[in-house]
C-alpha cells in the first residue's frame, strides 16, 4: 500500500480550510481517507464564534475516529453522527440555524478486505481507478447543474439554494444532511486506487482544462500530488487576464490524498 498527501493553504498568510487525513487501523486490514474543504465565509456574520478550521478540525476529527473504531459502522451514519457531535459542540454558544454557520464538503472512502465504501458530499471529488487503468470519478455535481445566473447573488444562494432541496448540500450542522450524499461500494479487487480532491485542485480539469480525470490522475501517480497543486498554481498566476478564473479567487486551498490499494 502506498499513500500520499498534500495540503497547501491558497494564501499563505490564512489558515487552511482544508482537513485531510489518511488512517491506517492497527489491524492492517484496510484504511480510510477523510477530506474535507471548509467553505469560506462571507464577509458578514456566520452567527458562529468559531472560523472554518475550527469546524473542519473537529468534524474531521470526529470522521476520523468514527470511520476507523466502527468499520461496520456505514459511512452516511458516521457523517450522521460526526456532524451531530461537532454541532453541539457549539450549539450553546452559536445560531446553528444560520445559513453560513460553518461547513465543509466531504469525501470519505474506507477499504477492508473485501470492499471499498465511498461517500462524496458536495463539490470535492473522489476519483477511483480499476485495475486496467480505467478511472471514474464520483461526484455530487448538484452544485454545477445550477445555473451560473442563480449563484450570482450571494443572499438569495443562502436564502433559497444552500442545504434545501433543489439546491445543493455541504455538510454544516444538520446531521441529516448526511442523507443528501452520493454513496457506493464497490469489490475491492475492482479498486486499483483513490484519489480525493478539494476543489483548489480539481480546478486543473474543471476550470482550467488542461485534461480529464484520468489525466489528472496519471499526473497524481507518475509525479506526486504535489505535482498537481503546483501545475495549478502555476496556470492560477498565468491568468493574468482572468479568463478562466473569472470571479473566483485567485488561489485556493487545495488537498490531494492517493491511495494505492
Amino acid at each position: 500500500m502506498r499513500t500520499e498527501l498534500v495540503s497547501e493553504p491558497g494564501d499563505p498568510a490564512r489558515p487552511n480550510e482544508d482537513f485531510a487525513g489518511v488512517l491506517l487501523p492497527a489491524s492492517g486490514r484496510g484504511g480510510t481517507v477523510v477530506v474535507l474543504d471548509g467553505v469560506t465565509p462571507p464577509r458578514g456574520g456566520t452567527g458562529c464564534l468559531h472560523p472554518v478550521p475550527w469546524f473542519t478540525a473537529r468534524l474531521g476529527g470526529a470522521l476520523t475516529e468514527l470511520t476507523v473504531s466502527r468499520p461496520d459502522m456505514p459511512l452516511a451514519e458516521a457523517l450522521t453522527r460526526a456532524i451531530g457531535r461537532t454541532a453541539a459542540d457549539h450549539a450553546d454558544t452559536c445560531d446553528l440555524s444560520h445559513p453560513r454557520t460553518p461547513q465543509a464538503t466531504v469525501v470519505l472512502a474506507r477499504w477492508q478486505s473485501d470492499t471499498v465504501e465511498y461517500l462524496v458530499l458536495s463539490d470535492s471529488v473522489l476519483l477511483v481507478e480499476a485495475p486496467d487503468g480505467t478511472v471514474t470519478p464520483v461526484l455530487d455535481d448538484r452544485l454545477d447543474r445550477l445555473p451560473r445566473t442563480a449563484l450570482a447573488d450571494e443572499a438569495a444562494v443562502d436564502a433559497l439554494l444552500r442545504n434545501r432541496e433543489g439546491g445543493f448540500f455541504t455538510a454544516a450542522a444538520d446531521p441529516a444532511v448526511a442523507a443528501r450524499a452520493v454513496t457506493g461500494t464497490l469489490p475491492r479487487s475492482a479498486v486499483r486506487s483513490l484519489a480525493a480532491l478539494t476543489d483548489g485542485a480539481t480546478r486543473w480539469v474543471e476550470k482550467f482544462g488542461e485534461g480529464d480525470w484520468t489525466q489528472c490522475l496519471a499526473v497524481v501517480r507518475k509525479e506526486g500530488a504535489g505535482a498537481l497543486v503546483e501545475r495549478v498554481r502555476e496556470l492560477e498566476r498565468a491568468d493574468t487576464e482572468r479568463v478562466f478564473l473569472r470571479r473566483s479567487k485567485t488561489h485556493d486551498d487545495a488537498t490531494v490524498v492517493w491511495a494505492e490499494l
